[in-house]
């Protein structure tokens, strides 16, 4: 496929959404180029590793042996964590919202807030926890850093850490 068409990263991962269709997230994940094959046991890996193997082939698609790792018993992926035990938020990510700084200028706080919004769904009284927050953003307001404030910033960092936001759903 040729580089620089303003399709093609949406084009070959239908490719490869096509071409590996029915074998479950229990085999493998895909996102563009990269397939990662999963197996609770040696043998169950080694025989998703033979089905996948032989879908490319059958789809006349190479793979580079240099780019490939095999047998890990733990891979770091979009953001995840991917092992025997499942798959779970790197605790990289989690780390990056418990170390977030406190807000010193609006800005600061607008990319906060956006981080907070994109996961609104997930808290409980989104709205009435981040308001004393929304209100420091508003044209009229000082930013006045208050006590208030302070909670409802922990208190979405909270929220945000513990709850399985962050996580991958599970089939």
């Amino acid at each position: 496929m040729p580089f620089g068409l303003c399709n093609a990263p949406a084009t070959f991962e239908r490719l490869m959404e096509t071409v590996l269709r029915g074998l479950s997230s229990k085999a493998c994940l895909v996102f563009l180029g990269d397939i990662i094959i999963v197996g609770r046991t040696f043998e169950e890996h080694l025989n998703n590793l033979r089905k996948v193997f032989q879908r490319l082939q059958n789809a006349n698609l190479k793979i580079t042996p240099k780019k490939c790792r095999f047998f890990q018993k733990e891979v770091t992926y979009l953001g995840h964590v991917i092992s025997a035990e499942g798959v779970k938020t790197d605790p990289e990510k989690i780390k990056a919202v418990i170390d977030w700084p406190r807000p010193e200028t609006v800005h600061d706080l607008r990319s906060f807030l956006g981080l907070c919004t994109y996961y609104r769904r997930f808290v409980k009284s989104f709205s009435t926890v981040a308001r004393p927050l929304h209100k420091l953003t508003e044209a009229k307001s000082n930013f006045n850093w208050t006590e208030e404030c302070e909670k409802s910033f922990s208190s979405l960092k909270q929220a945000l850490t513990s709850s399985p936001i962050l996580t991958y759903p599970r089939n």
